[in-house]
C-alpha cells in the first residue's frame, strides 16, 4: 500500500508550528522535508488500518554449517560495565544466553548462537538480528559477523548474502527512506578475517541497537512513534544491557531526549557515522519493531509488555522532574477547599489555535478544574513537561503533534480531551483514541461544528466546506484536507456546547480518588 498522495507545495503549507514539543532550538537535516512533517504525520495516522503485512521476503543467513540454538530465557546478566578499549582480537564475551529477538512468532526468535537474520515482513519496518562475534566496518557503514574462535575453516561454506537495512519505521514511505542510511550485515571474506584493519579497537559487553536520529523525529509525535516506543519495544528486554548505535547522530537530538537515552541503555552511544574506530559486540539488532501508531501490544512481545509499561518508562527516565511537583500543584484538597481536579490546556501557535482560549480555560475554572496553560514550542524541556502534564486529570488540545503527550498521562485516571477541527474528526480520532484504550486513558472528542471553525468568515454559509466537508474532502482529495482543514482553520469553541463535555469529566475526575 503506498502512501497517500499529496503534492509538495501542500505539503509544504502545512508546516505545524507546535509539534517540536520542547527541548530548544531544532537542527533540520533537510529544510525542505521539515516544512511539512505535521502533515506527514496525519497521513501517518490516516493509515491506521492500513495493511501491516504485504509479503516481502525473509531472509535467514547462518554463519557457518551448525550451531545450537540459543536458550529460551530474555536478556542476559552480565557483570562488568559496557566496554573496554584495547586492540585484540574477538570478541572477549561469552556467546551464549543472548536472546535479541522479543516478538512472539518472529522466525528470528529462535536463530542460531551465531548468525544473522532479517525479518521483513511488517508493512512498516524491517529488523535484522546478528548473534555472534559482531564488528564495525566504518568505511562501508557494515556491521560484520565474524566466524567464532573455535570454529574450523570450511571450504565448502555457502557464501553469507548480504543483508541491506534502512533503520526506520516508515518503510512504506519511499521518498523519506532514500534519506535514511542504509545499513550493510555480512560475514567478512577470507582477506578481511585476516586483516588487521578490523582488530577490536572496543569491545562492548552488550549488543548494539542500529536506530537513527534523523527521518522526522524533529516532530514530537514521530520522535516517539517512529523511534523511542519502537526502540524501547525492542530492546526493553535486554533491561538497558544494549548500545545504542546511532545514525544522523546531532546535538539538538542528544539533548532534547538525553533522558530516553540514558533509559533504554546503561552505555554510551555510538555515532556510526563519525566514530571510526572497530566497535565489537556480542550482537546486535539493526532497526526497531512496530506495532503500529502510539501502540504495544502485549500478545506480540514475550513478556507481554503494554503501552501502560511504556508509560511507567518514561515516569522513570522523567522522574527527577516529577518529583519535584508539590502536593498542592497535584490538585489536592487542603482544609478550607475541596479538590479541585488539574486541567491542562494545550496553548497552539500557528494554525488550530483556540481563539477563544482565555473564555475557555475561565469556563473551565467555573466548572470546578484547576486550569493551566500549557505553551508549546518554548524550549522548555520534556522532563519539565513530564512533570507538568503527569499530575493533569485532564489534558485539552487541538488535534496536533502536542497531543503526543497523553503518554505522560496517568494511566487509570486520567483522560484525553481532543478538540478535533471540522473536517478533521476521522484523523483526529485515528491518532489518539486508540493509544488511549491501551494507557487506560479515558479518551474524549470535541466535533467542532461550522460555526465553531474560523473557516465560516472565508467560505459562504451553504459551501460544501462548511455543510459538507467529508463531501468535500472526496470531491478535493487530499489536498483541500491539508490546505483548509488542517492548515487553514482555528477554533472558536461554543461555550455552552463545551461547557456540557467540561462538566462530563469533571465528574468523571471527581469520582476518582485524589492522587497521591
Amino acid at each position: 500500500m503506498a502512501s497517500m498522495p499529496a503534492d509538495e507545495k501542500s505539503l509544504r503549507a502545512m508546516e505545524d508550528g507546535s509539534g517540536s514539543g520542547g527541548g530548544g532550538k531544532k537542527v533540520s537535516r533537510w529544510p525542505g522535508y521539515i516544512h511539512f512533517i505535521f502533515l506527514l504525520t496525519v497521513v501517518m495516522c490516516a493509515l491506521v488500518y492500513a495493511p501491516r503485512f504485504l509479503a516481502p521476503s525473509l531472509t535467514s543467513v547462518a554463519g557457518v554449517d551448525f550451531f545450537k540454538p540459543l536458550p529460551s530465557s530474555l536478556g542476559r546478566v552480565e557483570g562488568g560495565q559496557g566496554q573496554s578499549v584495547h586492540s585484540g582480537g574477538g570478541n572477549a564475551v561469552d556467546e551464549e544466553a543472548l536472546v535479541l529477538d522479543n516478538q512472539v512468532g518472529s522466525p528470528c526468535a529462535s536463530m542460531p548462537s551465531h548468525g544473522i537474520c532479517c525479518d521483513r515482513t511488517d508493512f512498516n519496518t524491517d529488523v535484522c538480528f546478528m548473534a555472534g562475534d559482531v564488528r564495525t566496518d566504518a568505511a562501508s557503514l557494515s556491521f560484520l559477523l565474524f566466524p567464532p574462535s573455535h570454529a574450523t575453516p570450511n571450504p565448502n561454506a555457502t557464501v553469507v548474502i548480504e543483508e541491506r537495512v534502512r533503520p526506520y519505521t516508515r518503510k512504506w514511505e519511499r521518498h523519506l527512506m532514500e534519506r535514511i542510511h542504509e545499513v550493510r550485515l555480512r560475514a567478512p571474506t577470507p582477506e578481511e578475517t585476516a586483516s588487521e584493519r578490523h582488530r577490536c579497537d572496543v569491545v562492548h559487553d552488550a549488543p548494539a541497537l542500529v536506530m537513527t536520529a534523523g527521518g522526522y523525529t524533529g516532530n514530537l509525535f514521530h520522535a516517539f512513534n517512529d523511534a523511542f516506543l519502537p526502540a524501547w519495544l525492542t530492546v526493553q528486554h535486554l533491561r538497558r544491557r544494549v548500545v545504542l548505535a546511532v545514525l544522523a547522530y546531532n546535538p539538538w537530538w542528544a539533548g532534547t531526549f538525553q533522558e530516553l537515552v540514558s533509559g533504554l541503555s546503561d552505555h554510551h552511544v555510538v555515532d556510526l557515522l563519525h566514530d571510526k574506530r572497530t566497535h565489537c559486540f556480542p550482537g546486535a539488532i539493526v532497526g526497531t519493531r512496530f506495532h503500529g501508531i502510539l501502540a504495544v501490544h502485549p500478545e506480540r512481545t514475550r513478556d507481554n509488555r503494554t503501552l501502560a509499561d511504556f508509560h511507567n518508562f518514561l515516569a522513570d527516565a522523567y522522574k527527577d522532574d516529577a518529583a519535584a511537583v508539590k502536593p498542592l500543584e497535584r490538585g489536592a484538597a487542603t482544609n478550607t477547599s475541596p479538590r479541585r481536579p488539574r486541567l491542562g490546556i494545550v496553548s497552539r501557535k500557528g494554525t488550530r489555535v483556540i481563539e477563544n482560549e482565555a473564555a475557555v480555560a475561565q469556563l473551565a475554572s467555573s466548572v470546578g478544574f484547576d486550569v493551566s496553560i500549557l505553551e508549546t514550542a518554548n524550549g522548555a524541556p520534556l522532563s519539565s513537561e513530564y512533570a507538568a502534564i503527569s499530575v493533569l486529570d485532564v489534558l485539552l488540545g487541538v488535534h496536533g503533534a502536542d497531543l503526543t503527550k497523553l503518554l505522560f498521562l496517568c494511566p487509570g485516571r486520567a483522560a484525553l480531551l481532543q478538540v478535533a477541527p471540522l473536517g478533521v474528526p476521522p484523523i483526529a480520532r485515528g491518532c489518539y483514541s486508540e493509544a488511549c484504550g491501551m494507557m487506560e486513558v479515558h479518551y474524549e472528542q470535541y466535533d467542532v461544528v461550522a460555526n465553531e471553525s474560523s473557516l465560516r468568515r472565508r467560505y459562504a454559509a451553504d459551501d460544501v466546506v462548511l455543510t459538507d466537508p467529508e463531501k468535500a474532502k472526496q470531491k478535493g482529495g487530499w489536498e483541500i484536507t491539508a490546505r483548509v482543514y488542517l492548515g487553514g482553520q482555528n477554533v472558536s469553541l461554543d461555550l455552552g456546547r463545551f461547557g456540557d463535555t467540561l462538566r462530563k469529566l469533571h465528574s468523571r475526575a471527581m469520582r476518582l480518588p485524589a492522587a497521591a
